[in-house]
């Protein structure tokens, strides 16, 4: 699969570790989207209504700043794009993202890890982000999810 990208974003490094391997079985390129400014412990204690998270997630025009960009998105026709979900759906760094690159004619497929919440309004909220795009949703993949579980999986979206 050399024209797909796995790009995730990862608060604890849960996402990452899953986003590796899912790159590892399909053969993929990998990114990780980093915000400008890292976010610290505090940053992300979703009980304050005051931390940087909980006021971004309740922001629907919140858009975090990315560190940088991909200079050769134009190579890839299947994006992976995964991250930790919270409040139920796509941290809002992952909007940044999409909105960073004209994706038109290109299948983005998003992916979460979670300690116990499903995609909720995920694919309906990050639509206007990608216009263009055929998004598809995938599902939550679990922290210790093997390479061969992530190969059915992606098999089984039958994305060629």
């Amino acid at each position: 699969m050399d024209r797909t990208l796995v790009a995730y974003f990862s608060a604890s490094g849960v996402t990452a570790k899953v986003a590796e391997k899912l790159a590892d079985a399909i053969g993929a390129h990998i990114h990780c989207i980093e915000p400008k400014i890292p976010y610290t412990e505090a940053d992300l204690n979703w009980m304050d209504k005051q931390s940087r998270s909980s006021v971004e997630m309740n922001d629907p025009a919140s858009r975090p700043e990315i560190a940088g960009k991909r200079d050769d998105m134009d190579n890839f026709d299947v994006i992976f794009v995964g991250f930790p979900i919270w409040w139920y759906v796509a941290p809002t760094i992952i909007n940044t993202f999409l909105e960073s690159y004209d994706f038109t004619g290109k299948t983005i497929v998003v992916f979460a890890t979670s300690g116990g919440s499903g995609m909720g309004k995920t694919v309906e909220k990050l639509q206007a982000s990608c216009p263009g795009a055929t998004l598809v949703e995938g599902k939550v993949l679990k922290a210790d999810a093997t390479i061969t579980e992530l190969a059915v999986w992606v098999d089984g979206l039958k994305l060629c």
